[in-house]
């Protein structure tokens, strides 16, 4: 065999010039070091310490005077928090920072990179988003100006910083591995960007920022086993954070326009029924009556592509985006009819008790989808039946074991109201309808949640 004649010196040489040509090709920056970028970020980032009363609940044994005069138990208890928050107007001292930092304080303290410590006020919070936005009265603050989240793509380089236990600020750096991310049930409107930054306790309300400097989002929870970092963070994007701070400033909480409608996931089934050719957009399966949606004219079974121009992927994106939106505002709306595009405007409502019910969730526990009408039977609904006098329709009495439907998630006392959008108050309005074809879409409750599937 023939010796090279390479020195191990030059062969290491050539190795580190092709992996500096690889990463310049992957738009990895030849200089690494991001010290001066932390250095002019890091100021912004502050400590938040909490002191605050909670009420505990006493045993009833407590209640009787003879205890009463023996024994001193308190029903209080102190609290006590330690987060990040993000200084985002200098010269008025405003910071933005998670709700949950600061819930039930009696006393919020902020740390300053430069050591001074101050004491700050609430204006306002958004338990919903789990945001809040606190005040300081200092000179020569550092603040991060909001970058435009819906511009972030996939892949792109980010830095996660915080100022946990008053330790200074921690930074880790990471990319984007995911955007839009919900159903985490951290919060009530979800849109979080998923970051493989080390994310860890005492970083929340911390910032995740882009290359430039820029406040992408608010670093508000991690997934992994005991709270450790196992490379999966979540942050709010400064989208949302940006229009939760405008709000809370301009009113001191957050109004949400209400549209007035009830959806559900878009499964291929369903698309396929109605003609669609991907099951993109948010899927309208009730419209409440004297809505701002009602008023709109929209229907059930049409499905929203749009909000004012800008695309609407699935129902909980549709939710994040009226969410945003102010009782009272305008906006348009894109939807198919039966396979037609149709456009109207809406004027939203304002949000009541019936807010939490219209602007549902997708529900992972609703069925997804059934398979025939085998191993069904379908009875009145008797009169011990919680729904009953409330609802019309049919009830599953019996779904037999091991067959399609039982497979799919079809329970006994669901109730069927619609069969290819036609009401069913009997079994002979079922029998009319199922005779005329061999596939169905039925509208349909299980308790207080309705639900819409496709039976093949």
């Amino acid at each position: 065999m023939k010796r090279s004649n390479r020195s191990p010196t030059l062969v290491l040489l050539l190795f580190s010039l092709f992996v500096a040509q690889a990463a310049s090709a992957a738009g990895i920056p030849r200089d690494v070091s991001l010290a001066p970028l932390v250095k002019q970020v890091s100021p912004a980032v502050v400590n938040i310490s909490t002191r605050g009363t909670v009420q505990v609940k006493s045993n009833p044994m407590m209640q009787d005077p003879f205890f009463q005069r023996f024994f001193d138990m308190p029903n209080q208890r102190q609290t006590g928090s330690l987060g990040s928050g993000v200084i985002i107007d200098a010269e008025n001292g405003y910071i933005l920072t998670n709700y949950h930092v600061i819930e039930n304080a009696d006393e919020i303290m902020i740390g300053l990179a430069d050591q001074r410590e101050l004491k700050a006020e609430l204006i306002g919070a958004d338990s919903e988003s789990d945001l809040a936005v606190l005040k300081v009265d200092a000179d020569e603050l550092t603040a991060l100006p909001f970058a435009n989240s819906e511009q972030l793509n996939v892949g792109d380089y980010v830095l996660a910083i915080g100022n946990p236990f008053g330790l200074g600020g921690t930074v880790t750096s990471g990319i984007v591995s995911a955007k839009g991310r919900f159903g985490l049930n951290i919060e009530d409107y979800e849109d979080f960007i998923q970051t493989d930054a080390s994310i860890n306790r005492g970083n929340s309300g911390g910032a995740l920022i882009n290359l430039q400097g820029e406040l992408v989002g608010i670093n508000t929870a991690i997934l992994g086993p005991g709270g450790g970092n196992v490379g999966i963070g979540f942050a709010i994007p400064s989208s949302m954070v940006k229009a939760v701070y405008n709000q809370i400033l301009e009113y001191g909480s957050v109004q949400r326009g209400l549209l007035g409608i009830n959806g559900q996931p878009l499964t291929r089934d369903l698309a396929d029924y109605l003609g669609l050719d991907d099951i993109r957009g948010a899927l309208i399966r009730d419209v409440e009556a004297n809505s701002a949606a009602d008023d709109a004219g929209l229907e059930d079974y049409d499905l929203i592509t749009g909000i004012d121009g800008q695309n609407i992927d699935d129902f909980n994106d549709l939710r994040n985006r009226i969410g945003l939106k102010r009782p009272g505002e305008e906006i348009q709306i894109e939807y198919l009819r039966d396979g037609k595009s149709k456009t109207t405007t809406a004027k939203l409502g304002a949000r009541d008790t019936l807010a939490q019910q219209t602007n549902s969730h997708d529900n992972d526990d609703e069925p997804a989808g059934l398979s025939g009408l085998s191993g069904l039977q379908l009875t009145p609904i008797p009169r011990n039946h919680p729904l009953s006098g409330k609802v019309d329709g049919v009830m599953v009495s019996a779904v037999e074991s091991g067959s399609s439907a039982s497979l799919a998630g079809v329970q006994r006392g669901d109730i069927f109201t619609e069969i290819n959008r036609k009401p069913v108050k009997s079994i002979d309005d079922v029998n009319k309808i199922i005779e005329k074809g061999k596939r169905y879409m039925v509208k349909a409750r299980r308790g207080e949640i309705p639900y819409i599937v496709v039976l093949i």
